[in-house]
């Protein structure tokens, strides 16, 4: 789908989406429990649809109590014993790895497969855990997916780099309390994204999952045999969806965004004093948060712990006065797309100057984006921060591949709309 935006200021009140990342977890761990639970204002996107079709393979027991499938009843399968089954991933990274150690568990014949970019993406940091369960892996070519694993993952003492994407990570904390015996993970490297392992720690608390962590994140400690408890959740609103509202606030008129926390563990909820750091205006008003239109200058930003950010931040980056750098974003060019790549292309597009290097990107912000032609790469926040960035042009942006957002914010297109978006 391609549209064609004309420049206007956005502004009024939005109702924030749920969080896809609590919407991940929660559902995970209601699935490997034992009993029924109920999750309510979960998100309904292309990735959670693909991680609810996974674990009903695993043999969850998923009801739909409302019609848009944001309230479930899940009856959970406890450990999973699964064989000569096929575990389809679509495009979510999160599915994938998350999911793997599960489903090595006890596995026969189980096939993981991806579809669009999600095959190349990266699965390797799990083969040396794997190896040494004896758990065989079978690919076929260069690509990551359709992998075929067979055998049982064992208790043990793990290592995983810090450098990698932090979903490895929870997949083995999902996995590990599981087995018979206790097991340790060690973190080698400082480890990245930590906010991201601490919601998973979070979660894992609210069904019953005992896990010991070093005060610097870098040592887990997961006794055996533990059994998940149901218990039902509802999932706050997304601060990494959120930041693309705030962006809307600061440059055009106010915006208030609603189903937000005043506190948060999510660590995208950093987006608040980064923009406050660059000048911009987001304060907390009877129960909702609230972006105001500021000038705002460029400062130094280190993403390592928020990546999913980097693609609101570089916009915001250059609307403001002065030059901005973002480093820390290496390995978002292993994401939905080359995301360091594709968010300089696309600033360049709209007339501004920009230095991508391998970790990230210099910034010159301007006064006024030129307008233009923008690919999203089907990438869901390519899309969206283009769309954030299309109220400061001097003239239309068509962007390429508009349908990417249905990956985590199907109704973003219908909320630009309704806060004052003209697209055709």
């Amino acid at each position: 789908m391609d549209i064609t935006i004309q420049p206007n200021p956005i502004g009024g009140t939005v109702q924030v989406p749920p969080s896809k990342s609590l919407s991940h977890r929660a559902l995970i761990c209601a699935a490997l429990a034992d009993g029924e639970s109920t999750l309510e204002h979960l998100l309904v996107s292309e990735d959670i649809v693909a991680t609810c079709g996974v674990l009903e393979a695993l043999g969850a027991k998923i009801e739909k109590l409302n019609a848009d499938g944001s309230k479930l009843k899940i009856k959970g399968c406890g450990r999973p014993f699964v064989g000569n089954i096929t575990l389809d991933c679509h495009e979510s990274g999160s599915t994938v790895r998350f999911l793997m150690p599960l489903a090595a568990i006890n596995a026969k014949n189980v096939i993981l497969t991806g579809k669009g970019r999600l095959p190349k993406r990266p699965l390797e940091p799990y083969r040396p855990i794997f190896e040494a369960s004896q758990i065989s892996w079978k690919t076929e070519g260069t690509d990551a997916l359709p992998l075929i694993l067979n055998g049982t993952l064992k208790p043990g003492d793990y290592k995983m780099p810090g450098n990698v994407s932090s979903q490895f990570i929870s997949g083995l904390l999902f996995a590990l309390p599981l087995l018979d015996h206790p097991s340790t993970l060690r973190v080698t490297t400082p480890l990245e994204s930590r906010p991201y392992v601490d919601l998973t720690l979070g979660v894992l608390k609210r069904y019953g999952i005992s896990i010991d962590v070093s005060e610097d994140g870098r040592f887990y400690t997961i006794p055996g045999a533990q059994h998940y408890h149901a218990a039902d959740y509802s999932v706050e609103g997304d601060f990494s969806q959120a930041a693309f509202w705030f962006a809307f606030g600061v440059n055009g008129r106010a915006v208030r965004c609603e189903n937000l926390p005043k506190t948060s563990l999510q660590g995208d909820a950093v987006i608040i004093p980064l923009i406050r750091q660059m000048g911009g205006q987001v304060e907390w008003q009877d129960g909702a948060w609230v972006a105001q239109p500021s000038v705002r200058h460029g400062i130094d930003m280190d993403v390592s712990q928020c990546p999913d950010l980097m693609p609101i931040l570089a916009v915001l980056a250059a609307t403001a006065e002065g030059q901005s750098r973002i480093v820390g974003a290496g390995r978002l060019r292993l994401k939905e797309s080359d995301r360091l790549s594709a968010m300089a292309d696309l600033l360049t597009r709209l007339g501004v100057r920009v230095e991508e290097a391998p970790d990230g990107m210099t910034i010159w912000g301007v006064s006024q984006l030129t307008g233009g032609e923008i690919d999203t790469v089907n990438d869901h926040r390519i899309a969206m921060a283009a769309a954030a960035a299309s109220e400061c042009c001097s003239g239309p942006m068509i962007i390429r591949g508009a349908e990417a957002v249905g990956k985590s914010y199907p109704d973003f297109w219908q909320d630009f709309r309704q806060n004052g978006g003209q697209m055709a």
